[in-house]
């Protein structure tokens, strides 16, 4: 039922090589996966997936937040246990993690709706549009070993993260969740480790296109700047006056947080500084 790289009924040999032409075609085991045979249904959806964060901000201008709490915990919880999935068995469910990437989408939906327009940051929906379309490449053009390394460690890091928003969306657990800046710095060592098994290639060839392991290498670096960029302005930026105080445990406002005591940065709670 799952799509599975494995399968006979989908494998085609492949070449020694995979050299720049061979990474010019379609891998032919992939012929007939959900949205793979053409880039079409992609484009589209990200084009969609910009369009709605536009429209969204307009209609939800002049109305009330959505809190979203039962959805956002069902989503959060959701997606962890994806991630889960998709960190045992990721060599059989490559297409998996090509398609969560359309479901994460929501993260950005969610935000529009509940009017948190401070978490649609440029790094927050660079990402999310990029990620799901290079994933469409990979799978129709390299879908093999080296390929695997990085959904490996991104399905361990969504796991942590998908917790962590899932906690957030229940006032009572905030005092639990100080380790936000932690949950950073594991997201840029995740870069810094794929950028070091990208690299190795380069260094020591094993057949995979050099083109792709360039492009891989810089996108990444590109995520490890915006990353950083964030890291400094969120954790090593001047102490603002401590003019706000910590709301009784319990107290919540319209939107289901706790005022002043939370501030939502690229999509993730964390304490405001004191």
């Amino acid at each position: 039922m799952f799509p599975v790289l494995s399968s006979p009924t989908v494998r085609a040999p492949l070449p020694h090589s995979l050299d720049a032409s061979y990474a010019l075609r379609y891998d032919a085991r992939v012929r007939g996966w959900f949205m793979l045979d053409s880039y079409l249904p992609t484009f589209l959806l990200t084009v969609l997936y910009l369009l709605s964060i536009w429209l969204g901000n307009k209609y939800m201008k002049n109305r009330l937040a959505l809190p979203l709490r039962g959805v956002l915990t069902l989503y959060n919880l959701g997606i962890t246990l994806l991630s889960a999935y998709m960190l045992v068995e990721v060599a059989r469910v490559l297409w998996w993690y090509y398609f969560s990437k359309l479901i994460e989408f929501l993260d950005t939906i969610f935000f529009v709706l509940r009017k948190k327009t401070s978490q649609i940051t440029f790094l927050h929906v660079y990402h999310h549009a990029s990620m799901f379309n290079i994933w469409w490449c990979v799978l129709n053009w390299i879908p093999c070993g080296q390929s695997f390394f990085g959904p490996t460690l991104n399905s361990f890091i969504h796991i942590l993260m998908y917790s962590y928003y899932g906690l957030s969306v229940f006032p009572s657990m905030h005092k639990y969740l100080w380790w936000k800046k932690y949950l950073t710095q594991a997201q840029l060592v995740q870069f810094v480790l794929t950028i070091t098994h990208t690299m190795s290639a380069v260094v020591r060839p094993c057949g995979f296109p050099l083109g792709c392991l360039i492009f891989q290498s810089s996108y990444m670096l590109t995520l490890v700047i915006l990353f950083l960029n964030f890291y400094v302005q969120t954790y090593r930026k001047k102490p603002v006056k401590k003019d706000m105080e910590e709301p009784p445990a319990g107290k919540e406002v319209k939107n289901g947080f706790s005022k002043a005591y939370l501030t939502a940065t690229n999509g993730v709670i964390n304490k405001k500084a004191q």
